[in-house]
């Protein structure tokens, strides 16, 4: 992912436009039909020690909550805005085992954070990222800091954006009206991908741009998204995620000429457990190389959760017809891996 040169709409004018959310985190409203159904699959908060008038070192987290009855997948993506005179060099984030990818980038200013998280989260999970940063000069550290999470799946445009004014305190959680998108100033491009693409439109600050589901590198604006395209190849499905919602680009993206080189086919190196119960439910960590983004299979079953990292991904068992030994393998773009053995038991 490139250096990100755009910064999104961000500061105390930007957080204040926002309408405080009233309803509990996690809830959508009840519907005639029925009772109401839970679900928001993240929820997003900040705390932590900020920069101050005496000391102008500062370390804060941005935490989040995956809720719901299923994994949270796909990418999940989170913005931090700085305000003038706030700076940082970038996240980090060591949330174990690692069976996810998380790339961040910083603009040239050090006051706009992106970051990306692609695995699937399972429900109850929480997890952070630390950011360090800097205040420059002397006297009050004033200004806001807003942070933004947004993922496809996730239905409920509640607890998307979290705002903490330095020298008072943290404001309620915001409400994210969903983007709009009004004008794309291209629809083709080669298929080893970098054509670059704007959105033009509203409410786009803190969005991913996904190109037949695969985040395109670039930054959004609160009125404009600039990005460039993934390889790939055919029509691809153009969305934009907002932490308000999910939108629909007015034109897929034609992939034009070759598609960029499929990457190495997974390897497998082993199991941390062999064997399990015929009924399924046990968890298994698989080890190898080329994993990222893969689908982890017991025999010709799917697992019944998965998730994986560059080396390691996280599965648990499906339940079996009969006792005996499958071929555990990670598909991937790239292909399927050769077989490594587990065995159902009694």
């Amino acid at each position: 992912m490139p250096t990100i040169i755009r910064l999104a709409g961000a500061g105390l004018a930007a957080a204040l436009s926002l309408t405080a959310a009233t309803a509990g985190a996690g809830a959508a409203p009840a519907h005639a039909d029925g009772p109401t159904v839970v679900r928001q699959r993240i929820v997003l908060d900040m705390a932590g020690n900020y920069p101050t008038e005496q000391n102008r070192l500062g370390v804060f987290s941005v935490s989040w909550r995956v809720l719901g009855a299923e994994d949270l997948a796909g990418p999940t993506h989170f913005t931090v805005d700085l305000p003038p005179g706030l700076t940082t060099g970038g996240a980090m984030f060591y949330s174990t085992p690692y069976d996810y990818t998380f790339t961040e980038t910083v603009s040239p200013d050090g006051r706009h954070l992106e970051a990306v998280l692609d695995g699937n989260r399972r429900s109850g999970t929480e997890e952070f990222m630390k950011i360090p940063v800097v205040a420059e000069g002397t006297g009050p550290v004033t200004g806001a800091i807003t942070a933004r999470v947004a993922n496809a799946d996730d239905t409920v445009p509640t607890g998307h954006v979290r705002t903490h004014l330095l020298g008072i305190g943290p404001l309620p959680p915001l409400f994210a009206p969903p983007p709009r998108i009004d004008d794309v100033s291209a629809t083709t491009g080669p298929g080893a991908g970098g054509t670059p693409v704007t959105f033009t439109g509203a409410d786009l600050a803190g969005a991913m741009v996904l190109v037949d589901g695969v985040p395109a590198p670039g930054s959004c604006t609160d009125t404009a998204c600039t990005v460039t395209t993934p390889g790939g190849s055919g029509s691809a499905a153009v969305t934009v995620v907002g932490p308000g919602g999910t939108v629909q680009a007015p034109a897929a993206f034609d992939y034009t000429g070759a598609p960029p080189p499929l990457p190495p086919a997974p390897a497998l190196s082993g199991l941390n457990t062999p064997s399990g119960p015929v009924g399924g439910g046990t968890a298994i960590i698989v080890t190898g190389h080329d994993l990222a983004g893969g689908a982890v299979s017991f025999g010709s079953r799917p697992a019944a959760r998965h998730s994986c990292g560059p080396q390691l991904c996280t599965a648990t068992a499906p339940a079996a017809d009969r006792t005996g030994p499958v071929g555990v393998t990670v598909t991937t773009a790239g292909g399927t891996s050769a077989p490594v053995g587990y065995t159902y038991t009694p």
